[in-house]
């Protein structure tokens, strides 16, 4: 079941959709429930709904394997370039400019973004649904894996997961790592990461958008066990690609502890 309602966003004033995925057994249940926070919320539930007509189509297949998550999707900025804006904490960093071009006076509102699903959204929405307070995660693609894991980085003691698909952490590459050095991580249970070889038709990018992702893996795997990276071979920066991963990420993000993992 999906609902959604209007809310504004406080530090930008702008008016943002929120999409909420309510499990089959929601209704008449008194469980409390897990809650996954995602970013692009157009693109999460349904291609119906989803810039370019493609989405992860994530409302199906939580509903036809009757698993017990909530899921919020916060829509996306109607502009590339406020989605860069609010998706990215830190202005474009030397690794984007050097390496990847981009020279552009981009990033520096995710700080802002973060802030207010904290503070705003999320006691919304433990408010007006059965959320178990404790299991709170997030993930995202591309810019969505940035703020993630910023988001875990800034606010230990909320999220408890965080999966990011083809992150571009690219964009804040120094500073995440600066940040990711000095995060608490103590009571985080789990971070999925992965990264597709060919995410653009240019080999050098690709090789610099891998090894962006290998980078920060190796951080986080040193100071969180239960780190998972999966290399996909063959596998471009599009929703085709991404809402095959679906089970993958939605998986690690319900399942039990585990051991530190690389798959290729």
């Amino acid at each position: 079941m999906l609902e959604t309602f209007l809310i504004n966003l406080t530090p930008f004033n702008q008016e943002r959709t929120v999409r909420v995925y309510l499990p089959k057994s929601y209704d008449g249940s008194d469980q409390h429930y897990p809650v996954l926070y995602m970013h692009d919320g157009k693109n999460v539930f349904r291609d119906e709904d989803a810039v370019g007509g493609k989405s992860l189509e994530l409302e199906n297949y939580l509903d036809e394997n009757n698993f017990d998550l909530i899921v919020i999707g916060i829509d996306q900025p109607s502009t590339f370039e406020e989605r860069v804006n609010q998706y990215c904490p830190w202005t474009n960093g030397e690794l984007c400019k050097t390496y990847f071009g981009d020279d552009r006076d981009f990033g520096g509102k995710g700080k802002e973004y973060i802030t207010f699903i904290v503070n705003e959204l999320k006691p919304l929405i433990d408010q007006k649904y059965k959320t178990s307070m404790d299991r709170t995660m997030m993930a995202g693609i591309s810019l969505g894996g940035l703020i993630s894991t910023y988001a875990v980085c800034t606010y230990p003691s909320i999220f408890t997961k965080i999966a990011g698909l083809s992150s571009g952490f690219w964009r804040n590459q120094e500073e995440i790592e600066s940040l990711i050095k000095e995060a608490d991580f103590s009571k985080l249970e789990g971070i999925y990461l992965d990264c597709g070889t060919t995410e653009t038709n240019d080999e050098y990018i690709n090789t610099g958008f891998l090894e962006s992702n290998r980078r920060v893996y190796v951080m986080l795997e040193e100071k969180v066990a239960n780190t998972t990276f999966k290399i996909i071979g063959g596998a471009g920066h599009n929703y085709n690609a991404f809402q095959k991963r679906v089970p993958d990420f939605i998986g690690f993000i319900l399942q039990d502890k585990v051991k530190t993992k690389v798959q290729s």
